[in-house]
C-alpha cells in the first residue's frame, strides 16, 4: 500500500514541536518522528527575533529527522496570534445555465462573492470555510454539486491574518529549506485532534490554552462558526506567581508545573496549609493555588465571552473542551465547569499509531491536528507560493460533506 510522507511544525511561545509521518491511501496516519524543543524568539505566538526562532525550529526538526530516519522536505504550519480575526459572511449567485445544475465552478464563484468583505490593507484572507449552502431556499446543504437550482447561497466563515506576521514565521521555516504545504489556524488543527464527530455536530467550544495565547474555535453542525485568539494564557499565570510570591519567572514556572493544583477539594485538604520549599524559597501552598485559581477563573470567563450567543447550554450542549499545555493543570476542568456552567473536559490527541507516545498530551493537540488537517482536507490549500521568495495568503474553499 502506497504511503505519502507528511510533516507538521507547531511553533509556539513555549515550545516547538515537529512531527513527521506518513499516510496510506485509506487515510491512516503513522507517526515516524517527533522533535520537541524549547521555543525562542516568539511572544504571544508572534516572531520577535527571526534568528532565535529559526534556530529553535532547526533543533526541533533535527530531532524529528533523527527519529524518522529521513530529511523533512515540507510541512503544515500552525498560525496564531492576536492579529488573526474572523467574520461570518453571506454570498449568493444565480445559476443561469439551461440545465440549472450546480457545478464545482459555481461553488468557487459563490465563495468568491462571500469572500468580498472589507479586509485591512495589511491583512490577507487565510481561510474561507463554507458553513452551509442553500439551494433555492433549501437550507442545510453540505455539498450542492449535482443539485438543480436557480439560486445558490452560502454562509461562510472567513479568517484573515496580518501579512507581515505570517511572513516572519514563513521566513524562518523556508530559511531552513522546508517548503510550506499549508498554513492552518491553530484552533482548527486542535479541533481536528480532540473533538468527536458527535461534539462537532451538537455544538462545542474548544480552547487551546498555550503559553502565550488561547486559541478558540466554536463548532456546530460540523462547521466552524466562530474563531478567535486571546493574548492571555499560561505565561500570565506564571507572571502572577512571580509577582505575588516574589519568585523569579523561571522558579515560578517550575513551581506552577510541580505543585499547581486548583481542584475544589484542595481548599479543605490537610495539605492546603503546608509550606513549599524550592531552591531556597519557601511559599505557602494555599497562596500558590489561590493565585493560579484566580487567573484561571478570569481566563475561563474571557473564553466564554467569546461565544456569539449567551444561551450556552443550548448553543454548545457538548460543552467546553480545554486543551494545550496549560490544560494539564490539575483541577482546571472542575473549576472551568463551575464558572462556565456547561460540561467541561480536557481534550488530548487520540488514536495515534507509531512513535507517538509523547504526543498523547493536551500540549500537542495542535501539532497532531496539523497532520490530521491533511487527512480531512486532501484538496484544500491556503498557501500559494508565488514567484521568487515572495509568498501570499490565498483563500481556501473547504467543502464539508
Amino acid at each position: 500500500m502506497k504511503r505519502t510522507k507528511v510533516g507538521a511544525i507547531d511553533v509556539g511561545t513555549t515550545k516547538v514541536c515537529t512531527i513527521m509521518g506518513d499516510v496510506d491511501t485509506e487515510g491512516g496516519l503513522r507517526v515516524l518522528g517527533v522533535g520537541i524543543g524549547p521555543s525562542q524568539g516568539l511572544q504571544k505566538g508572534l516572531v520577535v527575533n527571526v534568528n532565535e526562532a529559526k534556530e529553535a525550529i532547526r533543533e526541533s526538526i533535527k530531532k524529528a529527522e533523527r527519529t524518522a530516519g529521513y530529511k523533512m522536505e515540507s510541512a503544515y504550519i500552525g498560525v496564531t496570534g492576536r492579529h488573526i480575526s474572523s467574520v461570518n459572511n453571506h454570498g449568493v449567485i444565480a445559476i443561469t445555465r439551461g440545465d440549472q445544475l450546480v457545478r464545482p465552478a459555481d461553488l468557487r464563484r459563490v465563495l468568491q462573492v462571500a469572500r468580498s468583505v472589507k479586509v485591512p490593507s495589511d491583512h490577507k484572507v487565510l481561510h474561507v470555510i463554507p458553513r452551509q449552502y442553500v439551494v433555492d431556499g433549501q437550507e442545510g446543504v453540505k455539498n450542492p454539486v449535482g443539485m438543480h437550482g436557480f439560486r445558490l447561497d452560502v454562509e461562510a466563515h472567513i479568517i484573515t491574518a496580518a501579512v507581515t506576521s505570517v511572513q516572519n514565521l514563513t521566513k524562518c521555516i523556508r530559511g531552513l529549506g522546508i517548503e510550506i504545504d499549508d498554513l492552518v489556524m491553530e484552533p482548527l488543527a486542535s479541533a481536528e485532534a480532540c473533538l468527536s464527530e458527535e461534539e462537532r455536530m451538537d455544538g462545542v467550544m474548544i480552547a487551546d490554552i498555550g503559553g502565550g495565547t488561547t486559541d478558540i474555535a466554536v463548532l456546530k453542525d460540523d462547521t466552524i462558526c466562530h474563531t478567535s485568539v486571546l493574548p492571555v494564557a499560561g505565561h500570565l499565570v506564571t507572571r502572577d506567581i512571580s509577582v505575588g510570591l516574589g519568585l523569579s519567572p523561571e522558579l515560578a514556572e517550575q513551581m506552577k508545573k510541580k505543585y499547581g493544583n486548583i481542584s475544589l477539594n484542595q481548599e479543605t485538604s490537610i495539605d492546603a496549609d503546608r509550606t513549599l520549599t524550592e531552591d531556597g524559597h519557601a511559599v505557602s501552598y494555599r497562596d500558590l493555588s489561590e493565585i493560579i485559581r484566580i487567573r484561571v477563573e478570569e481566563l475561563v470567563r474571557l473564553i466564554m465571552m467569546e461565544l456569539p450567543r449567551t444561551d450556552f447550554d443550548k448553543f454548545i450542549p457538548a460543552g467546553l473542551v480545554l486543551t494545550g499545555g496549560s490544560a494539564n493543570l490539575p483541577g482546571i476542568a472542575e473549576v472551568a465547569q463551575e464558572i462556565a456552567r456547561v460540561p467541561v473536559r480536557v481534550g488530548e490527541p487520540v488514536s495515534l499509531y507509531g512513535v507517538a507516545d509523547t504526543l498523547r498530551d493536551p500540549a500537542y493537540a495542535t501539532s497532531v491536528g496539523l497532520l490530521l488537517w491533511k487527512l480531512r482536507n486532501q484538496s484544500v490549500h491556503t498557501w500559494v507560493p508565488q514567484s521568487g521568495i515572495r509568498h501570499t495568503l490565498s483563500q481556501v474553499f473547504r467543502i464539508f460533506g
